[in-house]
């Protein structure tokens, strides 16, 4: 190893795939992305292409290969990380079709289609002892639900299928030709048992998956590595030309998108909440101990750091959310001309018209006195796990200007940072300490959303030094599978490091957040209430 070293880290998102080097310490050298596509239909179907993902992939490693120099002989490992939808692949790697379209191209559920959600109301009814380590409600975002969709509503597919795999491991499988899953992906999503190293057959079967179970799971995992281990023997010939990368070079054991942020941000056990904002939301904490807490996530052995169990939350509308809500205001195309005629994004410039109307980033949240947002547009992940909520607003008027929306701007923020709020307190009630609140992605970016979301939970927010933390995260798993770390926290003790901070202004701005949050939690039982009064008459 030497000083040359670089470590890609791939990371596809749901609008796009990136690709990143780092140097053995964790500094950003190059950065590539392409977008990718996405089709939408009624009955809340969402899908993607394997096939275009793997081309958007190919693109950003050449484009950032060239940029950090253009010798693949430096990269000495690679990490993959991605959401957590679900492929489906044929005999000889052939795309099956997922959805009423029957179009094979279309072959991957993406994590945010919630189709399979009479499918995840009926496994919860089961009550099954499994569903404990998903905070006792599986979600149709989750994998068993959406095979069970598929085995009910496109049986010739789920026969067909070779393989089922978390997008994830769907990439180091083409990077490699290794079947051999990451224990992030079925852990978290799939409802395999790491502490226990095994799937439960008595759950598929209870399920109506027991054809799973029969064939000894060997479509959706028998292999199961830890996360950074190296697959396979490293990169195919085919997938090296695919890449413009050399032959045999090593591929970590992969993560969910949002563990990468996690692992490329969280310095240790037991301290801080990982934070991870992007369409969606995922916060995740990791603790000594396995901790249950309703409506969260896990707790999952070994699925973000070793030997830790991790404990995940998450806000299914976050970036989607915002930019739904302000997007629908009728002063928005107008904020939209200022913003681009100043060169700015429009988000930005209503941030910078928030703080300029209040005076103070500290005081830009009283422009949301009277106008309240619950932003669960695509449902309550936790700690609610209510898949059926709906986004509500109180407090509107006729206004349109550009103040009207710079305002709707700020109530969604402080919306979104209650959410967050939620899911601390849950924690929180169950003993898990949390003195930091470490963020990342693109809304990470935004000082009043750090001073809001602090003053909101009495956290401090802080910042990781790089401006890549999902990419950081999977190029880790390159230094891990290289051998260059020993494991991921050796590899987050040298490349992960902290920047500013933003503690908690108490006093009048915690009364004033501690007043929205008590409308906030007013609104969703309102929300709730009107869900029960209708479906009563």
């Amino acid at each position: 190893m030497s000083a040359n070293d670089l470590f890609l880290g791939i990371d596809v998102g749901t609008g796009s795939a990136r690709a990143g080097f780092f140097d053995g310490e964790g500094r950003l050298v190059a950065t590539a992305k392409r977008p990718i596509r996405m089709w939408r239909e009624p009955g809340e179907i969402v899908e993607q292409s394997s096939a275009d993902i793997w081309r958007a992939v190919c693109e950003s490693v050449r484009e950032a290969l060239g940029a950090a120099g253009g010798d693949p002989a430096r990269v000495r490992g690679i990490g993959f990380d991605a959401t957590c939808s679900l492929v489906a692949v044929g005999p000889g790697g052939r795309a099956l079709a997922v959805g009423p379209s029957d179009d094979p191209q279309r072959d991957i559920v993406v994590w945010m289609d919630h189709r399979a959600i009479g499918q995840a109301e009926r496994i919860n009814a089961t009550g099954h002892s499994v569903l404990a380590y998903v905070g006792g409600r599986i979600s149709p975002e989750m994998e068993t639900p959406k095979l069970l969709w598929l085995k009910e509503n496109k049986p010739d597919t789920f026969e067909a299928a070779e393989h089922f795999f978390d997008l994830a491991d769907y990439l180091t499988w083409r990077a490699t030709g290794s079947a051999a899953r990451s224990v992030c992906t079925i852990t978290c999503k799939w409802t395999y048992l790491a502490h226990e190293r095994r799937w439960d057959e008595d759950y598929f079967r209870a399920i109506g998956l027991g054809q799973l179970a029969d064939e000894g799971f060997a479509r959706i995992g028998r292999e199961v590595l830890d996360i950074g281990r190296p697959v396979g023997n490293g990169l195919t010939a085919e997938a090296a030309a695919d890449l413009g990368l050399i032959a045999g070079t090593p591929v970590g054991a992969a993560l969910i998108d949002a563990h990468a942020g996690g692992v490329g941000t969280v310095s240790g056990v037991g301290r801080d909440l990982a934070l991870i904002m992007g369409t969606s939301a995922c916060a995740m904490a990791v603790s000594a101990q396995a901790t249950f807490v309703d409506g969260v996530w896990g707790p999952y052995f070994g699925a973000m750091l070793p030997g830790a169990w991790l404990l995940e939350g998450g806000q299914s509308g976050y970036g989607a959310a915002l930019d739904h809500l302000v997007g629908s205001h009728p002063g928005f195309a107008g904020a939209r001309e200022d913003a681009e005629r100043a060169g700015h994004g429009v988000l930005d410039h209503l941030e910078a018209r928030a703080v300029a109307l209040a005076g103070s980033v500290a005081a830009a949240a009283r422009l949301a006195v009277r106008l309240h947002v619950v932003p669960d547009h695509l449902g309550n992940r936790s700690p609610h796990a209510d898949p059926h909520a709906t986004g509500t607003i109180s407090g509107l008027t006729l206004s349109s200007d550009e103040d009207a929306v710079v305002r709707l701007f700020v109530a969604a923020l402080c919306g979104l940072c209650y959410g967050t709020r939620d899911i601390v307190e849950a924690m929180r009630r169950k003993g898990v300490g949390l003195e930091r609140i470490v963020v990342s992605g693109g809304a990470s970016r935004s000082a009043l959303l750090r001073r809001i979301l602090a003053d909101a939970t009495g956290t401090t927010v802080v910042l990781p030094e790089t401006t890549e933390p999902v990419l950081l995260g999977s190029a880790m798993l390159g230094a891990v599978a290289s051998g260059r770390q020993a494991d991921l926290a050796s590899a987050a003790t040298l490349m992960c490091r902290t920047g500013e901070a933003t503690a908690p202004a108490g006093g009048e701005a915690a009364r004033f957040h501690a007043a929205k949050f008590e409308a906030y939690r007013a609104l969703q039982a309102a929300e709730r209430a009107a869900r029960a009064a209708m479906a009563e008459g």
